[in-house]
Parts: structure tokens; C-alpha cells; sequence
């Protein structure tokens, strides 16, 4: 940003602000009605390679925006009836009550809440819930492969793909690393066989039947070779294993930590405030 050329139409629009203003160090550049709109106010809104033009311009149009809501803002507080006024008060009141204790439930939270979550707890958790989860996508380990239909050695490159030998696989991610345009293994993790179907020319039209009868799977189109190693799978409506589940079990535990935790803040702070006489109820009845 020019602030040469900022401080020009700054200082343009200084004329007729205050000595107040000028002896509190900030520099007014708009006013509507009591509000004032300072420099300082003002977001770094410039952009790269703007001209001197442009600037004094964003300032301008800046300035314009700022106005026209202050303006609407005042009007609004002029004529909305009490009414209006004591739920919108009363909506502010709430907003601020929630904002802080959410704040303080999260501050405790990250103070005193314990958030390590052991392996047994996992296992537990996924033995005693077994019915949340059951899996809702036809779900393999495997090894993909897209190769150039040209691509040399490509007898050796498939008889490789299908060996479970850690050796064959470090040489076939060599080939591949060389001649591949794509070759991924996923981590050796669980993934649904649709992220996988995508990358092939043509649909799996019936997935279930495909992975029961399919351990190495390979198909063409006229520029590419696509290879598919299932190492394993597991069927849609079956129990998905604790390994894909991982990460849900974890969330689904803190979530029950956090709930828990919560309750047990309100109890105590509600509790210490009637064994101290903080909190009372009144009997007015007569």
C-alpha cells in the first residue's frame, strides 16, 4: 500500500474533526452522527500492485460501506419499539452468558480432562457397541496400479504386484516408482473399494461377488494397464474391523468424556455454591 498516498486522503478527510481527537493521537476520517471512524480502524484491505488511484479509491469505498451500515444502524436504534429493544438485549445478554461459559467449560477442559485413550479402552468400547459399527461400503487392503499400455517388463511388473514377499514389493515400487503413472498400496490401511473403482475404466457392477471370487484383478483400456492386489476385504452390513473404526471410536469416547466432564463441572460448582450459601432458593409461599 502508497501511504503517501493514504495519508493524502486522510487528511483530506480530517477537515472539521475535533482538537479531542487530534490530542488522542488518532486520526478521524468519517463521522456519522456521535460515531467516529478512526484510521486504526480501518483493515489492511489493499491489494498487491494497486495504483495510487486504486488505493485512495479502497479507502473511499471503504469509508462508503462503513457509513451506510453506522447509518442503517442508528436508524434501526431510532425507531425499533421497546419491545424490540428489550429482546434484542435479551438475546445480546444470552449470546454473552453462552460465549462464556463455553469458553470456561473449554479452558477446564483443556486444564483437567484427561484425554488419553488406551488401547483396552478402544477394545472394549468396539467389543460392547459391535452394532454401531457395521460397515456401510464394501471395504479391501489392496495395491493399485496404473501403468502406460506400453510399458516395458510389464509380465514381471504383474507377477510382482501379486507376491505378498516384502522384497518383490520394494522392487515392483521401484518399476513402478520408474514407469508408473500411478501406484499406491493406501498405507496398507482399510479403504472402501469405491475409491478405488473410480480410478478403473469401467464399473464393478456387482462389488460383493467381485471381491469373493477376485484376489489379483486386471483390465485395459487403449493407453493404460490398471493392476488390483486384494490383500483382503470385508463386506458391506458385516462388523468393520476395530482398525477402520479407530479414529470414530476415539471421537465417539471423548465426546462421552466431554458430556461427563461437563456434568460433573456444573455439579460441583453448582454444589460448592449451596454448601456456601452462594445459591439459595427463597419460600415466598405463604
Amino acid at each position: 500500500m502508497n501511504r503517501f498516498v493514504c495519508l493524502v486522503v486522510l487528511m483530506l478527510l480530517l477537515y472539521g474533526c475535533n482538537s479531542s481527537d487530534k490530542k488522542s493521537g488518532r486520526l478521524p476520517v468519517a463521522k456519522v452522527g456521535n460515531t467516529i471512524l478512526y484510521y486504526d480502524q480501518i483493515p489492511q484491505i489493499f491489494q498487491p500492485g494497486e495504483t495510487e488511484t486504486d488505493s485512495a479509491a479502497t479507502v473511499q469505498n471503504y469509508i462508503n460501506r462503513w457509513a451506510r451500515k453506522e447509518l442503517l444502524l442508528q436508524k434501526a436504534e431510532e425507531n425499533l419499539t421497546p419491545e424490540y429493544r428489550d429482546e434484542i438485549a435479551r438475546q445480546i445478554e444470552e449470546t454473552r452468558a453462552n460465549l462464556l461459559i463455553y469458553q470456561y467449560q473449554r479452558q477446564m477442559m483443556l486444564e483437567k480432562m484427561d484425554t488419553v485413550i488406551s488401547d483396552t479402552e478402544l477394545e472394549k468400547y468396539y467389543s460392547e457397541n459391535q452394532g454401531s459399527f457395521m460397515l456401510t461400503s464394501n471395504i479391501v487392503k489392496g495395491l493399485f496400479i496404473k501403468i502406460p499400455a506400453e510399458t516395458p517388463n510389464v509380465l514381471k511388473i504383474k507377477s510382482l504386484a501379486r507376491s505378498s514377499k516384502q522384497e518383490d514389493l520394494q522392487e515392483l515400487e521401484i518399476l513402478c516408482y520408474q514407469f508408473a503413472d500411478k501406484f499406491d498400496d493406501f498405507n496398507e490401511e482399510w479403504i472402501t473399494l469405491d475409491r478405488i473403482s473410480v480410478e478403473l475404466p469401467e464399473e464393478i457392477n456387482n462389488q460383493e461377488s467381485f471381491l469373493r471370487r477376485t484376489t489379483f484383478y486386471e483390465t485395459a483400456d487403449s493407453d493404460y494397464l490398471y493392476l488390483l492386489t486384494i490383500r483382503d476385504y470385508r463386506l458391506r452390513s458385516t462388523l468393520a474391523p476395530i482398525e477402520y473404526v479407530k479414529e470414530d471410536i476415539k471421537r465417539m469416547i471423548w465426546n462421552i468424556r466431554r458430556i461427563e466432564f461437563i456434568q460433573s463441572l456444573e455439579n460441583g460448582i453448582y454444589n460448592d455454591a449451596l454448601k456456601n450459601n452462594i445459591f439459595m432458593i427463597y419460600n415466598n409461599q405463604k
